[in-house]
């Protein structure tokens, strides 16, 4: 991508951001100029007042929308024909009757957040939240209410475990860049996730529900005709295939783990190849065909190709809206803006704790991305935290926490997220604002309130 933070100012490069927000909103919400539409004109317009040359516009966008389509079609993809293979042939209801058997009606949302957890701790947070989709949906039509009750728990649990515990790829690089533990930070990234959860998803997520009533989609869950007289898989069978993604993940995660211990030779093809077959999108593959195996005995298979295909279509849209936010994002990008922010308050006089939340919080609204955000922000204060005399390794996971929790807040228009959730939830921009914006602001500043008292205790 092409830089320009030479060609203008900080404050003008700053003044177009919050102009282009500002746009975005007014032709979505008062013009109700479709969100791809808006996305992209705004990402035209933004890359030309920051003197983008004229060749380079139209790669820029491309580059922002492909590189988030790359990471995102392929496991939301994947993800539907899962969820969809489990809602028609009845296993999604046979896994939740299961946790509301267990748990009860009124900690279904609870149950829902603490298998979300679990799933969340290898599982990015699109691809778990895809998967766990047709669970959440179960358990919202069966006990009725605001789909937000039993959604938002699930989905906070995915962000606050990718935002905050290793192996996820923001925690894993600020780790590096700092020179943090590891072992130690998913010790402590786990112990600062639990009550950041509970707090800024569980309980705000029953409170939005009570204060936000959104149906369940109609879309995403469309009727698809049975086959008759089948009957739907065991809880067992169910959990294999939830389960299967996570053990190929965790299988990646194990291997790499030996590799930077010497266990085992990097250059080993058996290794790489185990390693290949616990990359998401691989594990996912697997996981499909695995389904389609075990639900070929209860329906035909012209029934199986049918269900796929209607997994797909009604995600197009979904893929293409959140493509353009990350569009937006990476021409924020490009356009020097993050950079320029990050010069403006490098050099603040803050605790290191302190100024590297403030970092990634403005990074992290200025260009959407939290990965970008949480990885700069820790590229930055690197400097300053290695100046800083009787840092402990303590100290620097703490650092790594509250980077992250700056990466989490406030995702808004130019974050791919956004608009991930928005579309799933069928919630119009406005709604997801008092909601998914609220409830990443919390989560993210409820990490950095807890990392910011441990580093005074400890």
């Amino acid at each position: 991508m092409t830089e320009v933070t030479n060609a203008l100012g900080a404050g003008t490069l700053l003044g177009i951001a919050a102009g282009a927000v500002a746009l975005l909103l007014v032709l979505i919400m008062r013009f109700k100029v479709h969100a791809f539409l808006a996305l992209t004109l705004v990402s035209i317009v933004v890359a030309l007042l920051t003197k983008v040359p004229f060749d380079k516009v139209v790669p820029t966008l491309l580059t922002g929308f492909g590189g988030t389509l790359a990471g995102v079609a392929l496991l939301v993809g994947l993800g539907a024909m899962i969820g969809r293979l489990l809602e028609v042939s009845g296993g999604a209801k046979v896994l939740a009757d299961t946790l509301i058997n267990k748990f009860g009606e009124q900690r279904a949302p609870f149950a829902l957040g603490v298998a979300s957890l679990l799933f969340g701790f290898p599982i990015f947070f699109d691809a778990g939240l895809v998967v766990m989709l047709p669970i959440i949906f179960s358990v919202a039509k069966q006990f009725g209410g605001s789909t937000l009750k039993y959604a938002f728990p699930a989905a906070g649990a995915f962000a606050v475990m990718h935002a905050l515990v290793p192996p996820h790829p923001g925690p894993v690089a600020a780790a590096e860049l700092l020179g943090a533990n590891i072992g130690l930070l998913v010790i402590v990234g786990l112990i600062i996730a639990l009550p950041t959860w509970y707090l800024g998803a569980y309980l705000y997520g029953l409170y939005a529900g009570k204060k936000f009533d959104i149906k369940l989609p109609t879309s995403f869950l469309g009727a698809v005709e049975a086959d008759p007289d089948h009957k739907p898989p065991s809880f067992g069978m169910v959990l294999t295939i939830l389960l299967m993604p996570l053990v190929l993940i965790f299988l990646e995660t194990g291997l790499n783990t030996a590799i930077v211990l010497g266990w085992v030779a990097k250059d080993d093809t058996l290794v790489n190849f185990l390693r290949m077959l616990g990359k998401t999108p691989v594990a996912l593959l697997i996981t499909v065909f695995f389904s389609l195996m075990v639900f070929s005995r209860r329906h035909s298979l012209k029934h199986l190709e049918k269900i796929c295909d209607g997994a797909l279509g009604p995600i197009c849209g979904i893929i293409l809206v959140t493509g353009a936010g990350g569009m937006f994002g990476g021409v924020l990008r490009a356009s020097g803006i993050g950079d320029a922010l990050a010069g403006v308050l490098s050099d603040t006089g803050m605790p290191v704790i302190v100024a590297a939340f403030v970092i990634a919080t403005a990074l992290r609204v200025a260009q959407g991305s939290a990965t970008v955000a949480l990885t700069t922000t820790a590229a930055l204060v690197a400097p300053m935290v290695h100046a800083t005399t009787g840092i402990s390794q303590l100290d620097l996971c703490f650092i790594v926490v509250a980077i992250a929790g700056g990466a989490t807040v406030l995702s808004h228009v130019n974050d791919s997220g956004f608009w991930l959730v928005g579309r799933f939830l069928e919630m119009d921009e406005k709604t997801t604002l008092k909601t998914w914006t609220v409830m990443e602001t919390l989560l993210g500043g409820l990490a950095f309130l807890f990392a910011l008292i441990g580093s005074m205790i400890f």
